[in-house]
């Protein structure tokens, strides 16, 4: 499975290939599969062709698809407007402390910075910023305090894992060095794959998830 990094460029390297899209105004995020394609065209067909080259991707699972039509007429989205609509979106969202991270605009690639206590602060930061229309990148600096120890994240992670009914936590091998966190094992499905891989990313202080777990069918 392609990591969504890797997802995240194949789609840009495909709308740039693209010759009915002119991608410098679509941001691209992936997360699972999922790519959202934000920002805005000229056209409706455009539109509909950043989707198509979008579908042609292989590992593409899903698309939100967030792409405004603006006629060439229409003022074109300044980085401090941008700015702003990102710092109000989120100052709506009670899972961003949005006093905690900070926002930068550049010809509409947004750099997001700043120190947040759970990963799933940081990744619902990206997500809220790469829904603004505009926005062509998302860059995330942020890391995550890594207040607990290696023993601790351990041991919090190895009780997220027993607590699930949709997974056995004897086939899991989880280990913990520094704020990075490798996962082993044997599952029955990718969902329990990914349900692992979450529940490690939930621990306070995890800033890097290896999985190595095995899918065996």
């Amino acid at each position: 499975m392609k990591s969504d990094s890797k997802l995240q460029k194949d789609v840009m390297d495909e709308l740039d290939w693209e010759p009915k899209v002119d991608h410098a105004h679509i941001g691209v995020s992936a997360q699972d599969g999922v790519v959202t394609l934000s920002g805005h065209v000229n056209t409706y067909s455009a539109k509909l062709a950043a989707e198509e080259a979008t579908r042609r991707v292989k590992g593409v699972r899903g698309i939100a698809e967030e792409i405004e039509v603006r006629l060439p007429s229409q003022p074109k989205t300044a980085d401090e407007e941008i700015a702003k609509r990102i710092l109000d979106l989120f100052d709506w969202n009670v899972l961003i402390p949005s006093d905690k991270i900070t926002v930068k605009v550049e010809h509409g690639w947004v750099t997001l910075g700043g120190k947040v206590d759970f990963h799933f602060q940081r990744q619902a930061a990206k997500e809220a910023a790469s829904r603004i229309g505009g926005v062509k990148a998302v860059a995330d600096t942020i890391s995550v305090k890594s207040a607990a120890s290696s023993f601790d994240i351990r041991n919090r992670i190895v009780a997220a894992l027993e607590r699930s009914a949709d997974l056995d936590a004897d086939t899991i091998t989880v280990s913990a060095d520094g704020d990075t966190v490798k996962l082993s094992g044997k599952v029955h499905s990718s969902y329990e794959r990914r349900l692992a891989e979450s529940a490690a990313w939930a621990a306070p202080g995890v800033n890097r998830v290896e999985n190595n777990i095995v899918v065996v069918f």
